[in-house]
């Protein structure tokens, strides 16, 4: 395996884990830059209003970010992690975009897409709502703190549903409930296992640990 994605809904821990992941494996680390986007706070006060911006920006970025550090050949990196995939654009933009705008918005995405590499296997890590809630308040980002349950939901549903779309990938989907991966190392064992040390079929692959 060359090329690993760590996906998940929000608060589901994805970045914790590509972390952990390419530091106890020396492997090169891509993750989402989202930080200093400027329509992020003022989206999530005003979805209406910076929706359509908002998912142009991450498209962009997105973009460029991975077809920077995917085509970057490293000397000192067999693998590489990445904690989002560029489906996520379209996953997002289709719970936030509707009409002209989800029509535009799909043209770009199209004429882009299929140029990046495809990951050579996709873990997405599953929490309940309830979880996901508790995490995001938790880190106490202040432009999250408003997120509601219906919206984490869509989101969950806009990942299943592409998974379903896609059988020609192999997605691994995790249901991380029972445990905790960042306190307990024996828990991170057994998922840095999962992921590692098994063989999966294309498809969509579910186990709970």
């Amino acid at each position: 395996m060359r090329y690993l994605v760590i996906e998940g809904n929000i608060g589901a821990g994805k970045t914790t884990l590509a972390k952990m992941l390419a530091k106890d494996l020396n492997a090169k680390l891509i993750l989402e830059q989202f930080a200093d986007n400027p329509f992020l706070p003022k989206f999530y006060k005003n979805p209406e209003r910076y929706s359509f911006p908002l998912e142009l920006s991450f498209l962009a970025e997105r973009y460029t970010q991975l077809n920077t550090e995917l085509r970057s050949a490293s000397l000192f990196h067999s693998l590489t992690i990445a904690d989002y995939y560029f489906m996520k654009s379209l996953i997002f933009a289709q719970n936030t975009l509707s009409g002209d705008e989800l029509n535009l918005y799909k043209q770009l995405f199209s004429i882009i897409y299929n140029s990046l590499p495809k990951p050579d296997l996709y873990v997405y890590l599953h929490l309940p709502v309830e979880r996901l809630l508790k995490n995001i308040k938790k880190r106490g980002r202040d432009f999250e703190q408003d997120i509601s349950p219906d919206y984490l939901n869509q989101l969950t549903q806009g990942y299943f549903d592409f998974f379903k779309q896609h059988p020609e990938y192999t997605f691994l989907v995790i249901d991380t409930s029972n445990i905790d991966f960042v306190e307990h190392k024996n828990d991170y064992d057994k998922l840095k296992s999962a992921i590692f040390d098994e063989s999966y079929n294309k498809g969509v692959n579910l186990i709970r640990l």
